[in-house]
């Protein structure tokens, strides 16, 4: 048992969700750690290469059943966005977005032959998807988004401009959502027709190990079967937003445990004034505070990982799990880096990476603002959004 799991949550896990915990592990100790130092100082990542190796395993869109999707429980995918973020944010960002975003989206909201076309490429890692809602003014508000989608005979046509929207650098198929005169409707736009332009995010100084793009649609022509049939109003985006703040939840624990091992490690080889840092009673009272924070994390993603293999998850809840457990994450990181002082700021151990990352992950698919607002909004019952 981990010495971190000061509760014996590992109980509390069934031997299937072990196993495929262990398969993701395995997996990001032979193919990501050894490489992502090097990914995140390059700004580059061999995306196309490793959404085939997380096809091959299954993870790509891995709570979905069907058109060659895993069916596995939410708690399974869960434990495997922990492993992907204990390699790097990035890396989960790029399971995350391409299952929860861009293939639910499709899964729930497309027609037959959408899932047909799509879902199957998808879920191999042979085709990448990304998700456009984010614009360049309206973040937080997707409500006022100035993407149109207007009708031309049978046609839609579309004018607008996507931001921050990952995966899009790499994507053969965009997840547009654009007002109509209807309201918001969902499209499916391969990027590669006339109109569709894709310019990456250069000089970022978190997800370095992401592809990160924006999206530009100049009157760009769609069939009438390119729109998500079953996608009508905002719900539908931001009901894809849940799914995905999911595995955030689980996700975050995942860069924090890894500043945790990492930081036991060094503070217990680690020698200052004849001791061991591990040694100091200030080294383990702020250990024993970080440990207790991540094992309180690790019981409120289980719940809420429990609650949606029942059926009963609401995104108010979601809320409370991204909220906490990012924001303790990103405390966790930040502390660790103050044990190993100056070694903390270097590539050579992760921390400042993962702390770099999670000031994104902070920010991404709901800001923590806004979910304190969902979660006043269901303590009070008055929204305070407008």
């Amino acid at each position: 048992m981990s010495p971190l799991d000061l509760l014996d949550v590992e109980a509390s896990l069934t031997e299937e969700e072990r196993q495929i915990r262990a398969v993701v592990r395995r997996l990001v100790d032979d193919r990501v750690r050894p490489r992502v130092a090097g990914w995140y100082e390059e700004g580059r990542v061999p995306a196309r290469e490793l959404a085939r190796e997380f096809g091959r395993l299954g993870l790509l869109g891995m709570h979905l059943s069907g058109y060659g999707c895993a069916g596995a429980s939410a708690v399974a995918y869960g434990l495997a966005c922990l492993e992907l973020e204990a390699g790097d944010s990035g890396v989960r960002s790029l399971v995350s977005v391409q299952g929860s975003l861009a293939m639910y989206a499709i899964w729930r909201y497309g027609s037959e032959e959408q899932k047909q076309r799509w879902l199957p490429a998808m879920a191999a890692g042979e085709a990448i998807g990304c998700f456009g809602l984010t614009e360049p003014d309206h973040g937080s508000d997707p409500a006022s988004m100035a993407t149109r989608a207007r009708r031309d005979g049978d046609d839609w046509v579309l004018s607008g401009s996507k931001m921050w929207i990952t995966n899009a650098p790499v994507a053969d198929v965009a997840v547009i959502w654009a007002g109509t005169d209807d309201g918001v409707r969902g499209f499916l736009v391969p990027v590669d027709i006339p109109g569709v332009g894709t310019q990456e995010i250069r000089r970022k100084m978190s997800l370095r190990a992401s592809p990160t793009g924006e999206i530009v649609l100049d009157d760009v022509r769609l069939p009438a079967d390119a729109r998500l049939p079953g996608a009508t109003g905002l719900k539908a985006p931001l009901s894809c937003l849940t799914e995905a703040r999911h595995g955030i939840v689980w996700g975050a624990l995942g860069a924090a445990r890894d500043c945790l091992e990492t930081t036991l490690s060094y503070a217990t080889t680690r020698t200052q004034f004849g001791r061991p840092l591990a040694a100091f009673q200030l080294t383990q009272a702020k250990l024993a505070d970080m440990a207790v924070e991540w094992n309180k994390g690790l019981l409120l993603a289980l719940h809420l990982g429990r609650l949606a293999d029942a059926g009963g998850l609401r995104p108010a809840q979601v809320s409370v799990g991204k909220l906490n457990n990012v924001r303790e994450a990103l405390a966790i990181a930040r502390q660790c880096r103050t044990i190993l002082g100056a070694n903390g700021v270097s590539g050579e151990y992760p921390i400042m990476r993962h702390a770099n990352n999670l000031e994104s992950v902070l920010t991404y698919e709901g800001t923590s603002e806004i979910h304190q607002l969902v979660i006043g909004q269901q303590l009070t019952g008055f929204s305070a959004f407008v």
